[in-house]
């Protein structure tokens, strides 16, 4: 299930939050970071610059006027970055003006081009520069000598700080000139990987943040908030790092405690580092402030007070969720599906008939009749509602319907989860082919969010799972280099602090466990398990029974094994009890168990057909066969077999693919009554079509490297060729066989003891 916090982080900055603009101390129009602004505005005026220049100096004037004041040295390099050519003649202007006398700022201010009558210009009154120019005019008109005075030691000040060396005190253009890593107060903050690309514009005021020192306007601080919050939500990895965004937001409330929406992006913050005592005592400051500044607003208004209530109370819940505090979120819950029904938010009752399932599972009730009804109005509730047994075209007919409504709204998020939602079903499923199709369609989809701060909402939870869906259908089909690509491109995108790093983690480490399995390196896969089990203690489990397993460790395996089904039976995990009952059947074929095996395996048959699961029953079906193999039953093993055969070799992984053949070909030689010793009279017919099996199964081992199942083979289809007669095939098979066993230098277990 999504979290609810990705899909809410920007809400309460969507809406027009009250700001008490006299306790921010709002500074001056006239700063000297402003007359560094207008420098700027100036030389593009009235100097030749290219046209690529111009037009990323363009995209930046309004960051620059709207954000918060920059250091000298942030705010060239932020230009020099767009325009070298440019942040030179700024340079100049304020050497010009700082190592003056104050009638060398008179003089600036006097050269500005005149709003009212610049109409071929960038400086026109109704244009964003005229707008910046007339209002530094109007201020500075306005300011005394006393003032003009003090602005112009100011001037100084801000000039002098960052190009004057520690020993001299002296600053000059040439020192300024040579060396500009002086002026990046950032470098040691701010990692490589963190650095977003130059061609980016929203670059420099990114680095710029990281040190907003003093009161801030009310645009400045709703400006950072706004822009905070909406990178939180679209690309944690583009947004300040969680001690430094924590700093300045202690800045901020240092200057305006009742600041509501610092206090909510504060525990967005909190979130990401998982303080799980801040960001609640956060979110309760924010509900105090929100309630007292709001007192006029109203509960049904479609943006502002009320919307910002409601999410902040379902905020709660999720919070008393995870605390485990049924009482508290079931309140909590209660009171955001109030608001947001008296206001007829759509959205935000499917968030909190989402999270109302969650608590009904997390208390152990029957969330039965509420999955019913869920189902039919979020595409939240795909899942859950799959879990319970639904078929797939009554679930996708109740998708269908909420997507309609979805795309006739424009609900992005929502259009979202339900494409990564409905990949996880089709994988659940065991419909790889459409499991990739709608991770295909939703990574290939346009948002349709608007695109701000130059960041595309790309980087959500449903895109990462999507992404990790589709690294595993690719590790699934032998596809390495391909999965590589894709988990690099997660790690860039979702770097291990950021909220969604667990999802990848786990996907990369449950890639790693298999194929050192399929390659029979257990002794590799065996320290993996460890960092399974941090993620998901299920998965552990099960991947360390595996590990034991394949280690002939069986009592230790069968025990783990016992434990983990009846926790999954508790939690009603279904497919992870199917998969525990084919593992504890393999056990039980180790001591040539198999008539013991049935029952499990029966059952785990019904439990999959039940809940509609084909991979698991495919998987399950096999394991059927092999053990009316070993009990001297073939033809009924093959007859069984032939119903898993065509959904495995359609949907299956390539190792799935090839044990199938590999006992599809078993099947075949034992039911043609073959003798491999040489004795006997056999159906040469079947013989050949077995032949032909071994070899299609040999080529999907030998694309996953899996020298023991290569081995297997090879020996049956050396005994095979020379059951016929057909000596050189036999001895050929015979060399790669022994060339093999030599590699491996591990003795072979009985081809009868596994499948």
């Amino acid at each position: 299930m999504a979290s609810v916090h990705e899909s809410l982080y920007f809400n309460p900055m969507m809406t027009n939050g009250v700001v008490h603009a006299n306790v921010f101390g709002i500074k001056d129009w006239v700063t000297p970071y402003k007359i560094s602004v207008l420098a700027l505005l100036y030389e593009m005026t009235a100097s030749k610059i290219t046209l690529p220049e111009r037009r990323r100096l363009n995209k930046l004037i309004l960051p620059l006027q709207q954000g918060p004041d920059l250091t000298l040295g942030q705010f060239l390099q932020t230009v020099e970055e767009c325009c070298p050519q440019t942040a030179y003649a700024v340079k100049l202007r304020l050497h010009e003006m700082a190592d003056g006398e104050l009638k060398d700022m008179e003089y600036f201010f006097s050269t500005l081009p005149t709003p009212f009558t610049a109409f071929d210009s960038e400086a026109y009154k109704t244009s964003v520069v005229g707008l910046f120019m007339r209002h530094m005019l109007l201020a500075y008109n306005k300011l005394s000598f006393s003032q003009v005075y003090k602005l112009y030691k100011s001037l100084q000040h801000y000039y002098h700080s960052h190009y004057a060396k520690p020993t001299d005190g002296q600053a000059g253009l040439p020192a300024l000139v040579a060396d500009d890593s002086e002026m990046d107060l950032t470098s040691t903050e701010d990692t490589v990987g963190d650095r977003i690309d130059k061609e980016e514009l929203d670059t420099p005021l990114h680095e710029s943040e990281l040190r907003c020192r003093g009161p801030l306007s009310q645009k400045q601080a709703e400006y950072f908030l706004a822009r905070q919050a909406y990178l939180l939500k679209n690309d944690e990895n583009k947004a300040l790092k969680p001690a430094a965004l924590q700093e300045e937001l202690n800045n901020m409330l240092k200057f305006n405690p009742d600041f509501a929406e610092a206090h909510y992006l504060n525990y967005l913050n909190s979130m990401r580092v998982q303080d799980i005592f801040l960001s609640a005592h956060s979110l309760l400051h924010y509900f105090d402030r929100l309630i007292l500044s709001g007192s006029e607003g109203k509960s049904n208004g479609d943006e502002g007070y009320g919307r910002s209530l409601r999410y902040a109370a379902l905020n709660l819940a999720s919070l008393h969720c995870r605390f485990g505090h049924y009482q508290q979120a079931d309140l909590a819950l209660q009171e955001a599906i109030r608001i947001a029904q008296e206001s007829n938010d759509h959205v935000c009752l499917q968030h909190c008939l989402s999270w109302l399932y969650t608590l009904e599972q997390m208390k152990g009730s029957d969330s039965t009749v509420l999955t019913e009804d869920s189902v039919k109005m979020a595409a939240h509730f795909c899942l859950p509602g799959a879990t319970q047994g639904k078929t797939a075209h009554k679930l996708m007919d109740a998708l269908k319907d909420t997507d309609i409504l979805h795309w006739k709204h424009s609900l992005s998020e929502l259009i979202e989860i339900s494409l990564a939602q409905t990949t996880s079903i089709w994988r659940m499923y065991g419909k790889s082919t459409m499991a990739l199709q709608q991770a295909q369609l939703l990574l290939n989809m346009s948002s349709l969010e608007p695109v701000n701060f130059g960041v595309q909402q790309n980087n959500t939870e449903a895109f990462t799972v999507a992404l990790c869906h589709l690294a595993e259908l690719h590790a699934e089909q032998g596809l390495y280099s391909a999965v590589s690509e894709i988990l690099q491109h997660l790690k860039e995108q979702f770097p291990p602090h950021s909220q969604h790093a667990k999802l990848w983690m786990l996907c990369d480490l449950k890639i790693q466990f298999e194929r050192h399995m399929n390659e029979g390196k257990y002794l590799l896969a065996e320290p993996l398990v460890t960092a399974i089990s941090a993620l998901n203690k299920t998965e552990g489990l099960y991947r360390k029974a595996q590990v034991l397993k394949a280690l002939n460790r069986s009592t230790e395996a069968y025990n783990i094994l016992q434990r983990l089904q009846v926790h999954c039976e508790k939690t009603k995990c279904t497919e992870m009890i199917i998969r525990v009952m084919l593992s504890t059947a393999e056990l039980h074929w180790e001591s040539s168990g198999f008539s013991t095996a049935l029952p499990l395996l029966l059952q785990a048959l019904a439990l999959a057909r039940q809940h509609h699961l084909q991979s698991l029953a495919s998987e399950t079906i096999l394991h059927l066969a092999f053990t009316q193999l070993m009990l001297g039953v073939p033809e009924q093993a093959l007859s069984v077999l032939h119903e898993a055969i065509e959904p495995v070799l359609a949907h299956g992984a390539i190792m799935d693919k090839g044990r199938a053949l590999l006992l599809t070909a078993r099947c075949q030689i034992a039911a043609a009554g073959f003798k491999l010793n040489g004795q006997g009279q056999a159906d040469l017919r079947s013989a050949v079509f077995g032949v032909d099996t071994l070899n299609e199964a040999a080529a999907y081992f030998s694309k996953l490297n899996c020298k023991e199942r290569l081995r297997d083979v090879y020996y049956l289809q050396a005994q095979l060729h020379r059951s016929l007669g057909q000596t050189s095939q036999s001895n050929k098979s015979a060399m790669l066989f022994r060339l093999l066993d030599q590699e491996l230098q591990s003795p072979a277990p009985p081809v009868s003891m596994r499948l």
